[in-house]
């Protein structure tokens, strides 16, 4: 099992002890396994991505990565945890005035020294690999480019070639798509779905577009106001499921539990042990 969380709170970065991002999420994600996040703007789900990827220390409960919990081991230790993890964030961190070529190769980072990071700044020491990245987004012809002279929608892209350099076991996306128009969304998902299944890695993908989680993601989490609403097969989450989760109110729960025999997760997971 790659990640298992139990009745784990967070509370949002810099906000106020009384202000929670997450309340009390138990789930677990198995080694290989693709999911979903789906849920309205402050659901929860960009800290959620952020807990798992150990940006955000839990505030309680049980949180096991890799069988470990990251919090209970040495810095290096943790260190070492998060290497296996590549965390795309919805705006990429792409240095404006950097060459493509080393933003891309910025994912290789955890694997080199400190003199072989520094020397691929200088002259990139495998462009090869970036270039084979960028072609599987159609952007190999933006190899030495500038970041700051690619769109929005290109610098989404460029942030997942980083990904596909790196050696991660688990991907942790936020909000991947949302540049794209829809013929690019769907290549690029299925570029970042095949590279995770071709090594066995994890995929964990924050989506606005719902439609896209439904027709490309076997599990689906609905997250709202920090709460897990559903946690289901795709075939299973009906379209009333989908209209309460994003529908103004207080008895979201309620209404989706009253649509579905699935409801709010049936399914306890045991504590951590």
């Amino acid at each position: 099992m790659t990640i298992q969380l139990h009745n784990i709170s967070v509370h949002h970065s810099g906000a106020a002890k009384s202000s929670l991002a997450l309340r009390e999420l138990t789930f677990s994600i198995q080694q290989g396994e693709q999911l979903a996040l789906i849920g309205p703007s402050g659901a929860g789900k960009t800290s959620l991505l952020h807990t798992l990827a150990c940006a955000l220390t839990p505030e309680s409960g049980s949180f096991a990565l890799f069988g470990e919990n990251p919090w209970q081991v040495s810095s290096i230790a943790r260190h070492a945890m998060r290497a296996r993890l590549f965390l795309a964030p919805q705006t990429p961190p792409l240095p404006p005035r950097q060459r493509v070529v080393n933003a891309v190769l910025a994912g290789l980072l955890p694997q080199w020294s400190l003199w072989q990071a520094m020397r691929s700044l200088v002259r990139p020491v495998v462009p090869g690999i970036a270039y084979d990245a960028l072609a599987r987004f159609n952007l190999q012809d933006k190899l030495y480019a500038r970041v700051d002279r690619l769109s929005g929608g290109e610098r989404q892209r460029c942030g997942m070639a980083r990904a596909l350099v790196s050696n991660a076991e688990v991907f942790l996306v936020d909000e991947p798509l949302s540049a794209l128009d829809p013929t690019l969304a769907l290549q690029t998902l299925t570029v970042l779905q095949q590279e995770a299944a071709k090594r066995g890695a994890t995929l964990v993908c924050s989506l606005h577009q719902v439609e896209l989680a439904r027709a490309n993601f076997a599990r689906i989490i609905g997250l709202r106001d920090g709460r897990i609403v559903f946690d289901a097969a795709r075939q299973d989450v009906s379209d009333a499921m989908i209209e309460s989760l994003y529908r103004n109110g207080d008895k979201v729960a309620a209404e989706v539990s009253a649509t579905s025999d699935i409801g709010v997760i049936p399914a306890a997971v045991p504590p951590l042990c």
